[in-house]
């Protein structure tokens, strides 16, 4: 076997991620506005080193706990959520090979030797206009159809993240057989018949370059379409598993980003009628102190699920939905609590928390979404209480329920 090159470790110090912020965070404005590819971002992230983080370690590259992987993307969410979330989209597919392995191992290695060097994107392209997200179930549209010497894929994919700017696409594809073959195949983003359809105008996070992808007769060689029989494709249906919590720390970033600059605008605003700042007043320390309510509770359950990933716990992956919806709710809350409190400037564009506001949306769009997750984590405890349940007599009130005859003091 060729030896792999080492990949450089990466200085997660919060000094050097601070550092990687403010860099991200003086361009934000001009790529929210232009929706720009973000090239010149990528290329400093790429210099810290962190679009090699998940690599494993027999390609050359480090372990890298959840926890850490949740403090880096909340400091790059801080900076530029979009570059954040391209960075973010890259380190999990390196994170999905150490799992699954389904590259090729000589173009996998291949791969992490040129990411060394430059700036390498990747990403899994799922989606469809149809179909929508797979994890909600379903076969994708997109096919893959055998020739003489590999595969063929055709297939329109929408809201394909950082299309623009992609070296791989991992384009989520059945074969059309009765028994049909599912997976990601395999595709380089300059192949002949791949195509960019600039659909992407979005609320937040517009330097994504999300656009919708066309692929007409790609060919690509056998090994690059690791099919599976479909009850065998669910771990890669179901996405990034438990470490996915991670991507959360992004929208914990924006809403920190948030609250600096309430707190600089606060500090900073001397109405002429109150003569002095109106950090000062009662009325803009309790918006304070709820704000980091809020950010203190999304960052507990973020690193505390991290955390259980980190160290094994089987109930992790069960806790990690519900958390997702609870620290959506917690960055969105305390973004909107700075908007409410700040009036019109925090609705103008000159002022960077419009755009924190903007990006913080984006958080309810990953999966799971809430109502998948919440449906997931009720479905558990029922399930739980009724095994727990089993063989009990029933008390008059569970009785009352299972007959219907509920009382109705004050109910309908």
């Amino acid at each position: 076997m060729t030896t792999q090159p080492a990949v450089p470790s990466v200085d997660t110090s919060e000094q050097a991620l601070a550092r990687l912020t403010a860099t991200l965070a003086a361009t934000a404005e001009h790529y929210d506005r232009t929706a720009e590819f973000p090239w010149g971002p990528v290329k400093a992230v790429h210099e810290a080193g962190i679009l090699t983080l998940g690599v494993a370690p027999d390609y050359g590259g480090h372990d890298v706990p959840v926890t850490e992987l949740a403090r880096v993307l909340q400091a790059l969410g801080k900076g530029d959520p979009s570059v954040a979330l391209l960075a973010a989209m890259a380190i999990y597919q390196h994170l999905q090979q150490a799992r699954l392995r389904r590259w090729p191992d000589a173009l996998y290695r291949r791969v992490v030797a040129e990411a060394v060097h430059r700036p390498v994107l990747l990403n899994a392209i799922r989606s469809e206009p149809e179909m929508g997200t797979p994890t909600r179930g379903g076969l994708p549209a997109t096919r893959v159809t055998r020739t003489g010497s590999g595969w063929l894929v055709n297939g329109r994919k929408s809201y394909a993240t950082g299309a623009g700017g992609l070296d791989w696409h991992l384009v989520w594809a059945a074969t059309g057989d009765d028994e049909p073959l599912l997976g990601h195949a395999i595709v380089p983003g300059d192949a002949p018949g791949v195509s960019v359809v600039r659909t992407w105008d979005h609320l937040g996070l517009r330097a994504t370059s999300t656009h919708d992808v066309v692929y007409t007769d790609v060919e690509i060689p056998e090994e690059n379409f690791p099919g599976v029989p479909v009850p065998e494709a669910a771990p890669e249906a179901a996405g990034f598993g438990p470490p996915g919590i991670a991507l959360m720390g992004l929208y914990v970033g924006v809403a920190r980003a948030a609250q600096d600059f309430f707190v600089r605008f606060a500090t900073e605003r001397v109405p002429s009628a109150l003569g002095r700042p109106i950090a000062t007043t009662e009325r803009i320390a309790t918006i304070a102190g709820e704000i980091e309510a809020q950010l203190v509770g999304a960052e507990e359950l973020l690193y505390g699920i991290a955390a259980r990933v980190d160290a094994g716990d089987p109930d992790a992956a069960a806790r990690a939905g519900a958390a997702k919806v609870l620290i959506t709710r917690s960055v969105i809350a305390a973004t909107s609590a700075a908007v409410a409190a700040l009036g019109n400037p925090a609705l103008t564009r000159g002022n960077p928390l419009e755009r924190h506001f903007r990006d913080i949306q984006c958080c309810r769009i990953h999966p799971p979404q809430e109502d998948i997750a919440l449906l997931a984590a009720g479905r558990r405890t029922l399930g739980r209480l009724g095994e727990a349940g089993a063989g009990r007599e029933l008390t008059r009130a569970e009785r009352s329920l299972s007959t219907g005859r509920v009382g109705r003091a004050g109910g309908s």
